[in-house]
């Protein structure tokens, strides 16, 4: 253990870890009160089997072994004691409530049609009022108020009650509940502005509300001094980390370029503040005490950038990180960086065990790790003589090597690869720098505007700069392959033969090589099963999107997708609730034309391999002919039409059906031959193995 993982606190960080995941992956192994049993049995162990080795020192093993066990049992309980939903008081075991008093807990995000924001519950009401906690998403849509009046802190009154969020109505659709629940957020309502009564603002006003106010306040200087809505979004997102003006055709290029880790203030961006104060500070560097002094000054300053953001846990993830990496170096700990690493993610686990969750938290330590590791010996492989040489070399190993610890995260998340990474971060790199430090001179400057205005100009053309280089990229041929499909336990086995490979190269041993090959069968086998599973089969999918009508037949990796005019010029929607099942099936190409479609009046025929499908989406008769299963779309069908109903399996009400309409139907289905689906809330109807 000691050769493998050298450092004590990567130790402990990796049991704690352990001890976390556990939890999430096997909630009902231990109960709350077992837990703390086994914890204080092993943790008085520990302190036994410590106080017996400072006479016998061979008990020194047995003591480690020992508090890295109390650890894992520690991550254990500490992820138990963080989820709100173990809690009695919390809102996920309150039904009945027709209000609740809260807090709001975030900033305002603007959507499509919506607002959106975070609240805190303080109370509701059922049959009385009574305390409780739980957080809620609210919904308010545009057309019922066109701006959010309310401030983090402000304390509401909702009217309503929250519902418990549902799983993926889809098939591979994203787990938007599992992704809230590590928020420890369980339910959602969509309310209009009717529904809210301001009641006060916070009594205390705290460190986290003036953050917000210093963003608003830095967001009106960056509009008022950048033109243009591209360039704005640009800048705000690099500057403060607020993503949501940027349209889809400019994150798509981004995207495909390689560059999308610029538009989230993360990891790179306080690296690169902390690289400009480090060299601001250099002249300070003869003086003995200046390693306090520089480390005192680059905490202060990171954490101040961190303020400005409000405060993001994206911000305060990366600020952690860099914090301990600046009070290493008077400390001593230089030539120890993992062990520094591994301390900020303990600290920040302990803050928040879900962070191990959380896509930005896995690929900034991975990133950061991959650098560390993997840019020194990449760099010593070619020695550059020239200035230029060697910096654009330089580039290169840092992103090769991020690019190298993070590829299968990246393939798991987001199912492509950006194949020109290499070439567009020779230029995105610098560019961004260049941007991010012109914003903070913009802020900082924006007392004296002839100054602000003309930093700002030069910034503009740094971004128009940025985003010319991406697009260009983008419209390259082979730009980006797309379509990758790995699942979880693929992603773990990508990760192991890139690590065995890397140690294979710098220890050149005969175990790794067999290791290495082990592991590359394994992947070969887990792709043959999911081929065999899900590649070869043939599906039929009445997909369950609200207000729309979405079906398709998958065989052999083609798709026949049938949809409403509306559903197929909305990108997003189609990304979020369609694309997912289309790359788990291996679809590689979509067709819009039916060619087994066979239209009649008010309704549309199909035979897909022995089974008849119809679909009815005008108001008339039913198909005079039996049918195996019937889609009825915009309430096409009257309840009472089904005595005219010839032989059917199943009836399909799909998205398009209201919600009085549907209970009808589920109704009238009790002593029918026949059985209804509704997908608004059954979930997509799937056909498999036809």
């Amino acid at each position: 253990m000691q050769k493998w993982v050298p450092y004590a606190m990567v130790r402990i960080t990796l049991c704690l870890v352990a001890g976390i995941l556990l939890a999430i992956y096997q909630p009902n192994l231990l109960n709350t009160k077992t837990v703390s049993i086994l914890l204080l049995c092993f943790a008085a162990l520990a302190l036994v089997f410590w106080w017996a080795s400072r006479k016998n020192k061979k008990l020194k093993t047995v003591f480690g072994f020992t508090s890295l066990i109390t650890l894992i049992i520690f991550g254990f309980a500490h992820l138990q004691q963080n989820t709100f939903s173990n809690q009695p008081d919390n809102l996920i075991h309150i039904d009945g409530i027709t209000a609740y008093e809260c807090v709001v807990r975030s900033a305002t995000e603007s959507k499509t049609n919506s607002w959106k924001l975070y609240v805190e519950v303080v109370r509701v009401k059922t049959d009385a009022w009574q305390p409780a906690n739980g957080k809620v998403v609210l919904y308010l849509s545009k057309k019922t108020i066109d701006k959010i009046p309310w401030l983090y802190g402000d304390r509401l009154l909702v009217q309503g009650e929250p519902q418990k969020l549902k799983p993926p109505a889809n098939p591979n659709e994203f787990d938007y509940k599992r992704f809230l629940s590590f928020k420890n957020v369980y339910h959602q309502q969509f309310v209009k502005a009717n529904q809210i009564q301001f009641i006060s603002h916070p009594s205390r006003k705290g460190f986290i509300y003036y953050s917000h106010r210093v963003r608003d306040w830095a967001r009106d200087i960056i509009e008022s001094t950048i033109k243009g809505d591209p360039n704005q979004a640009v800048a705000m997102a690099l500057i403060l980390g607020v993503t949501e003006g940027i349209d889809s055709e400019l994150l798509s290029a981004y995207a495909a370029s390689g560059a999308m880790h610029v538009l989230a203030v993360s990891g790179m961006h306080v690296g690169i503040i902390y690289v400009i104060i480090l060299f601001l500070f250099k002249p300070l560097k003869k003086y003995r005490w200046s390693p306090w002094l520089i480390a005192c000054l680059s905490i202060f300053l990171l954490w101040s950038f961190a303020f400005v953001t409000g405060l993001s846990p994206s911000v305060l993830r990366a600020v952690t990180m860099f914090s301990f990496v600046a009070l290493a170096r008077p400390l001593g700990w230089r030539t120890n960086i993992y062990n520094t690493l591994a301390t900020s993610a303990f600290v920040l686990l302990l803050y928040n065990p879900y962070l191990i969750m959380s896509v930005g938290f896995q690929l900034s330590y991975l990133a950061v790790l991959g650098i560390v590791y993997l840019q020194r010996p990449l760099y010593n492989l070619w020695i550059v003589n020239n200035r230029l040489g060697n910096w654009v070399w330089k580039i290169t190993c840092i992103s090769l090597a991020a690019q190298v610890a993070t590829f299968a995260l990246g393939m798991l998340y987001f199912h492509q690869f950006p194949v020109y990474f290499l070439v567009s971060n020779l230029l995105v790199i610098p560019l961004s720098t260049a941007v991010l430090t012109g914003g903070i001179l913009i802020l900082a400057t924006s007392w004296l505007p002839p100054v602000a205005h003309a930093i700002s100009w030069l910034l503009q053309g740094l971004i128009e700069l940025l985003n010319w280089t991406v697009m260009t990229t983008e419209k390259l041929p082979f730009s980006i392959i797309s379509g990758i499909y790995v699942t979880t336990f693929q992603c773990w086995l990508i990760i192991g033969i890139i690590l065995s490979i890397i140690f294979m190269l710098q220890y050149r041993r005969k175990q790794l090589i067999w290791l290495t090959t082990i592991l590359c069968v394994a992947l070969i086998f887990s792709q043959i099963q999911h081929m065999q599973q899900n590649l070869n089969t043939k599906q039929f999918v009445v997909y369950s999107i609200s207000n729309h009508t979405a079906m398709e037949w998958i065989s052999n990796g083609k798709s026949y997708y049938r949809a409403d005019s509306v559903l197929l010029q909305d990108a997003e929607r189609t990304r979020f609730h369609i694309l997912p099942n289309r790359l788990q099936q291996g679809v590689k190409k979509t067709l819009y034309e039916v060619p087994f479609e066979k239209s009649h009046s008010g309704y549309s025929f199909f035979q897909w391999y022995n089974h008849t499908i119809a679909v009815l989406d005008k108001r008339g008769q039913p198909p005079p002919v039996a049918v195996d299963y019937l889609i009825v779309s915009h309430q096409a069908l009257s309840v009472r039409d089904t005595s005219k109903l010839a032989v059917t399996s199943k009836i399909i009400l799909d998205g398009t059906n209201s919600s009085q309409y549907i209970a009808r139907w589920k109704l009238a289905q009790q002593n029918k031959p026949w059985q209804v689906h509704a997908v608004s809330d059954d979930g997509a109807f799937v056909l498999k193995n036809l």
